[in-house]
């Protein structure tokens, strides 16, 4: 008796553990959202390093700006900094630091006066090429960018096309600045791991 009630609490345990077990995947498979892929089935490869080096053209003057001013606060006249100043961008990119030099892209986004101390900019913007390999991919960059140190670094904080799962860092240095008009010519260095 001892035994067959040893045996029928064994099964009954083992059935309610198989019962459980499959519950458990049920209930895994219809909340989730996600899953790991191995980067094959997207089709990436190697992963790489690669290096670009390009001029930022920030226009603020003329009758064609590619910087403007869409937003500030009432005191962003009377700050040193320019604090709370919103200005819209789309900056050409070229080869040389001369602005009839080759076309590689535009700097597209906004960048914002965010510190009342000194200028120092929060840069929110997307490098898109249009040259050569690269063209219709593009960078995405985020942080601080202070302007009159001599080398700023903002994180590569993703990309698209080629630049799918990319990270790496930028590296700012005013190449050229107008402090009447506020135009500047700031060269990048960017390194980018991507596959």
């Amino acid at each position: 008796m001892a035994k067959i009630l040893a045996i029928a609490t064994g099964s009954f345990l083992f059935l309610l553990s198989v019962i459980l077990f499959s519950l458990t995947l049920t209930a895994a498979k219809s909340d989730s959202f996600s899953r790991n892929l191995s980067p094959k089935t997207l089709g990436l490869k190697r992963e790489k390093l690669s290096h670009l080096q390009f001029y930022f053209h920030d226009i603020r003057s003329g009758t064609n700006p590619t910087a403007i001013s869409v937003a500030q606060a009432a005191s962003t006249k009377r700050s040193i900094s320019s604090f709370g100043l919103v200005t819209m961008m789309d900056d050409p990119l070229t080869v040389k630091p001369e602005i009839s030099s080759k076309l590689v892209g535009r700097a597209q986004g906004i960048y914002a006066s965010a510190s009342q101390s000194e200028l120092s900019f929060l840069m929110a913007l997307n490098f898109v090429f249009t040259e050569g390999k690269y063209n219709g991919s593009t960078l995405s960059i985020l942080g601080r960018n202070s302007v009159f140190s001599g080398i700023r670094e903002m994180p590569v904080v993703g990309g698209s096309g080629l630049f799918r799962f990319a990270r790496g860092y930028a590296q700012a240095k005013t190449h050229d600045l107008d402090f009447k008009t506020g135009d500047a010519v700031v060269e990048y260095n960017v390194y980018v791991f991507h596959y």
